[in-house]
């Protein structure tokens, strides 16, 4: 049979139609071009398909519909597309991509704006906690008149209509809400849904439009914290308690962890001949990795605990199931449990308040007792793995100082396990250094 033509075509359809069948035909054109005649169709009409091999796998490409794309069309299109995928071009891709080009933009409203902006951070968040107050602080006062407004239409006017009604009544909500709006605002711009200036910026034209707002004596809410003088007695106490959670808050306090730290743990991350804890940067809220020297005490602990043969991948305080890290509650229930008193009743393990302790807060008493002891402030601060705000000062003070650190550490460890202490301070530290 030899190359079809446009009146071999036509005869074809012709008797098709006369004679139609229940099942799809297809018309061959030669290189992999066909006309395809489903049942049901109208006389005299098809489909052209281009089955073509596109990165080793087999893809069949409409080129339109006959009579409006005539035979030599569909071959010269057939022809184009086989270059392509020659070239290593998916046709039907770059197709695609041609025609979304020339569509015009999809409308991204705020709100879109908002939930993508909370799920682009959320994995850089070291609370779980920051994006449910993202979405409530935006549902509550952004959303019902930012909501369904284009991200690119959103002025000084809207983001101001927005503010005003709380701005000095609620300034705290006020400026947390004024931040996040910005953010979202940044966000879009950096997605090239919005163009110009940021409106929520503090500095810009809201500076003149927004009153000011007036202190209001509010102090800042510490976690509270137990006296350093009675950490003893409390790691005395701790040490009666059965289940995990008191070991692993017995050995966040030793470190000077936070409880997440510890709460993940694993024993890959414990270099026991170095005596080192170097936790991973995504369970550290500055998201750098921290490296702990590891006291005695804390040594101790692990080897008692420490399986044989060892996973590397298993948790060194595992929750109740296999393979579950303990509840952020674990070790709070720990402390309550530990000051189970009478209604009214000063709690036994306290701040100088009266506050029931936190488990948050012994890193409070930590850096209260090296302050008590003269432990230098870089010491203690890195041992915290604090941010240093001076962003000069950080650039530069990037060492770990992980060894220089290890004779404070040891020092906490012995205050709080009343054990021989080897150095008590950093007088003693530098009086030691100097007999050798």
């Amino acid at each position: 049979m030899g190359e079809l033509t446009a009146l071999g075509l036509k005869a074809r359809l012709a008797a098709l139609a006369k004679a139609r069948g229940n099942g799809p035909v297809r018309i061959g054109a030669g290189a992999g071009l066909h006309l395809l005649v489903k049942p049901g169709q109208a006389a005299g009409t098809g489909a052209w398909v281009l089955r073509l091999t596109v990165g080793g796998k087999r893809r069949d490409m409409g080129l339109g519909a006959f009579p409006l794309v005539g035979l030599a069309d569909a071959r010269g299109a057939a022809l184009a597309a086989r270059r392509k995928a020659a070239d290593g071009t998916d046709p039907i891709t770059a197709r695609a991509d041609a025609k979304a080009a020339l569509a015009p933009a999809a409308v991204v409203t705020f709100k879109a704006a908002a939930l993508a902006t909370i799920e682009a951070k959320r994995d850089g968040w070291s609370n779980a906690k920051h994006a449910a107050q993202w979405t409530a602080t935006l549902e509550q006062h952004a959303f019902p008149k930012l909501g369904s407004k284009p991200v690119a239409a959103v002025d000084v006017h809207a983001v101001l209509e927005v503010l005003a009604p709380i701005w000095t009544t609620k300034p705290e909500t006020a400026s947390r809400l004024r931040q996040r709006i910005e953010t979202v605002l940044d966000f879009a711009s950096a997605k090239d849904w919005r163009a110009g200036d940021n409106p929520a910026r503090r500095r810009g034209k809201l500076a003149s439009l927004l009153a000011k707002q007036k202190a209001k004596g509010k102090r800042v809410q510490h976690h509270p914290a137990l006296p350093w003088q009675q950490m003893p007695d409390f790691i005395a106490a701790l040490d009666t308690l059965d289940g995990m959670g008191a070991p692993a808050l017995r050995f966040a306090i030793l470190a000077g962890a936070r409880s997440g730290e510890v709460r993940g743990m694993r024993w890959r991350e414990v270099d026991m001949a170095a005596r080192v804890w170097a936790v991973p940067a995504g369970r550290m809220k500055m998201r750098e990795l921290h490296l702990v020297p590891l006291s005695g005490a804390a040594m101790d602990m692990l080897a008692a605990c420490r399986p044989d043969p060892c996973d590397g991948d298993a948790l060194v305080f595992p929750g109740g199931r296999a393979g579950v890290e303990l509840s952020d509650m674990t070790l709070s229930a720990v402390l309550r449990r530990m000051n189970g008193k009478a209604g009214g009743e000063r709690p036994r393990w306290c701040d100088a308040a009266g506050a029931a302790v936190v488990p948050h807060g012994f890193r409070a008493s930590f850096k209260s007792w090296t302050l008590a002891h003269g432990w230098p402030d870089h010491l203690s601060e890195k041992a915290l793995a604090h941010k240093d705000n001076n962003e000069a000062r950080a650039a530069y003070a990037r060492e770990p100082l992980t060894e220089e650190r290890r004779p404070m550490m040891e020092a906490w460890a012995a205050l709080c396990t009343r054990a021989p202490a080897s150095v008590a301070s950093l007088d003693a530290a530098r009086a030691a250094k100097m007999a050798i």
